[in-house]
């Protein structure tokens, strides 16, 4: 069983470490994130939800900069550009695959996977079933107590 988590008393939002470096910043609208952007930018976000949401239920966290997705920890993140979606993925180990365009070792168990979606045609069942892993890798899963 997993300890409880954590929850900054300042922004509210919630971690499986107690006082988890963050910055406590208001959170904005998902659709702000769109705005000025091609349409075909949010299908492809709403289809990448989608696809994470077959593996359980997660928080989307639409920060300043980026939209994150956590459970107890952030797995995964979009960043909505004019034409495309840059994002990345946190995997418990390194995967060398054409689906990620880098990847940047953070620990022995945290690797981020960074992506590009153009088109839809981009999320292949490969992708998915990294989604699937990074949603592991988001209720931690991969760390052992």
């Amino acid at each position: 069983m997993r300890p409880p988590l954590w929850r900054c008393p300042d922004c509210g939002r919630e971690f499986a470490n107690r006082n988890q470096t963050h910055t406590c910043a208001a959170l904005r609208s998902v659709d702000e994130h769109f705005s000025g952007k091609d349409v075909l930018v949010r299908e492809l976000f709403d289809i990448f939800v989608a696809q994470l949401s077959r593996f359980g239920p997660f928080q989307i966290l639409p920060e300043k900069t980026r939209i994150a997705f956590h459970v107890r920890m952030s797995f995964a993140q979009v960043t909505p550009r004019r034409h495309h979606l840059d994002g990345h993925l946190v995997l418990a180990k390194a995967f060398d695959e054409p689906t990620f365009r880098k990847v940047e070792t953070i620990s022995k168990r945290n690797h981020v996977h960074h992506f590009r979606l153009s088109s839809a045609s981009e999320i292949t069942p490969e992708l998915v079933e990294f989604l699937g892993r990074a949603y592991a890798v988001g209720c931690q899963e991969h760390v052992r107590r």
